[in-house]
C-alpha cells in the first residue's frame, strides 16, 4: 500500500514504485494516487490529485472528505492486507494514518520524512511508537532524529540529484519559446497549488513590472505546475495591479527554464532544492492567509524557511515571508542577483548544496532500503 496526497509526493512515489519494480517486478501496489503513480500502475483507492490544499480555513472545510478518505484507505488495507504500507510525505494526514494502520499490525514505512524537526515536534512521538522505518532524503535529519530517540531511520541520497536536469540546452529553450538569449531571464515559479498561485504570482509581476522598468532587456517567464492551467494563471494576471509588458509561460519544462535563467523567484518548498540543485540563484517566497500566519509562525523552530537554505546550513537564498514579501523587496532581491559578480558567488555556494545531497547518506536507493526491510521482517 503506498499513499501521496500532493504533487511532489505523487512524484516521488512514482519513482518509489519504479525503484522497487526493479528490484521485485510483481510487486504490487494500490492506495492514494495521482497522476504519476497512475502511469505506474499504482490501483487508486483514492485519487490523490483533489487533496492537495494549503490553509486553515480550507483544511476545516475540507474536514469530512479527509474522514471519507481516511476510512477507505483504512478499510482497503483491512481487506488486503498488504505487506507493508510505504507514506509518502503529506504528514498532516499520513502521521495519522501511520497510527491506526499500525494498529491494525501492519509495518509502516515512511518516505520523505515529516519535517518536524521545524515545527510541531510533539509528532516525533507518533513516528517513535506507529512508524517502523523513516526514511530520510535530506541531509541533517537522520542526526536530528537520532537526537530524539529515533533509531529507525535510513537517509539515503536525494532522488531528486539524478531527477533535476535539463533536457533541452538554454538557446534551444529561448529558440522555442521566442526568447532571446543574450539577455537575462527571470524565471517565475509561483507554487504548485491554486492557492499559492493567487497569493503568490500578483507579487512576482509586481516585481517583474519594477525590473521591466530598470531594464527593458530582462525576460520573464512562468512556469506552471501540472496541476495548473494557463487560463487560471492568466486569469490572476489580468487582475494584477502591475505586471511587465510580457509575460511567457510554460508548463512541464520547469527544469528546462531554470537551466535556461539567470535568476528565479521561487514559491518555498521542494522547488527551491530544484532550483538549488540547477544552481539558480533565487529569492525564496511565500504568502498564506494572515490567520495561518499568526497561528503557525509561533510553531516554526528554524532558522530558515527554504529546503535549499536548511540544506546549505546558511541563507544561500533570501527569503521573503509574507508582509516582506512585496514586489518592490523581490525586485530589488533579483536585481542584486544579476549583477555578475554576485551571481556567481551564489552559484558557487549552490554547487555545496548539490554536493550535500549527492554524497549525504546511507544509500543511493530508496528501493532498495525498502525491499531489504520488508523481506528482514518476512
Amino acid at each position: 500500500m503506498i499513499v501521496a496526497g500532493e504533487a511532489s509526493g505523487d512524484s516521488h512515489a512514482a519513482d518509489l514504485v519504479r525503484r522497487i519494480r526493479a528490484i521485485e517486478p510483481n510487486t504490487l501496489f494500490f492506495g492514494s494516487a495521482g497522476p504519476r503513480m497512475r502511469e505506474v500502475g499504482v490501483e487508486p483507492v483514492v485519487e490523490a490529485d483533489a487533496l492537495s490544499i494549503v490553509g486553515i480555513g480550507a483544511v476545516a472545510r475540507s474536514i469530512p472528505k479527509f474522514l471519507g478518505v481516511f476510512n477507505r484507505l483504512n478499510n482497503e488495507a483491512r481487506q488486503q492486507k498488504p505487506d507493508a504500507v510505504i507514506l509518502v510525505d503529506f504528514p498532516e494526514f499520513n502521521l495519522k494514518l501511520a497510527r491506526s494502520l499500525k494498529k491494525q499490525g501492519l509495518r509502516v514505512i515512511y518516505y520523505i520524512s515529516p519535517q518536524i524537526w521545524a515545527w510541531r515536534k510533539y509528532r516525533i512521538r507518533t513516528i517513535r511508537h506507529y512508524v517502523d522505518l523513516l526514511v530520510s532524503v535530506v541531509p541533517f535529519e537522520k542526526e536530528w532524529y537520532g537526537s530524539q530517540g529515533v533509531d529507525h531511520v535510513v537517509q539515503v541520497v536525494n532522488p531528486l540529484i539524478e531527477k533535476v536536469r535539463a533536457s533541452t540546452p538554454g538557446s534551444e529553450f529561448c529558440v522555442k519559446h521566442g526568447l532571446r538569449p543574450e539577455d537575462p531571464i527571470v524565471a517565475l515559479l509561483p507554487g504548485s497549488r491554486r492557492k499559492e498561485v493567487s497569493r503568490n504570482l500578483p507579487e512576482m509581476l509586481a516585481a517583474a513590472f519594477l525590473l521591466e522598468r530598470s531594464d527593458p532587456a530582462i525576460q520573464f517567464v512562468a512556469a506552471l505546475a501540472p496541476s495548473i492551467s494557463i487560463d487560471e494563471v492568466e486569469s490572476v494576471a489580468r487582475v494584477a495591479v502591475s505586471k511587465p509588458s510580457r509575460l511567457t509561460y510554460v508548463q512541464n519544462e520547469t527544469y528546462d527554464l531554470l537551466n535556461a535563467s539567470a535568476v528565479a523567484a521561487v514559491t518555498s518548498g521542494t522547488a527551491t532544492l530544484e532550483a538549488g540543485i540547477l544552481g539558480v540563484p533565487m529569492a525564496v517566497v511565500y504568502k498564506v492567509p494572515i490567520i495561518d500566519y499568526e497561528v503557525l509562525k509561533p510553531l516554526i523552530d528554524v532558522p530558515h524557511i527554504g529546503l535549499v537554505n536548511l540544506v546549505a546550513g546558511e541563507r544561500v537564498a533570501k527569503e521573503l515571508i509574507q508582509d516582506e514579501f512585496t514586489g518592490k523587496t523581490l525586485s530589488e532581491e533579483l536585481l542584486r542577483l544579476l549583477d555578475p559578480n554576485v551571481n556567481s558567488a551564489v552559484r558557487e555556494k549552490l554547487r555545496g548544496v548539490s554536493d550535500k545531497l549527492r554524497h549525504d547518506g546511507d544509500s543511493a536507493d530508496p528501493g532498495r532500503v525498502i525491499v531489504e526491510f520488508i523481506r528482514s521482517n518476512e
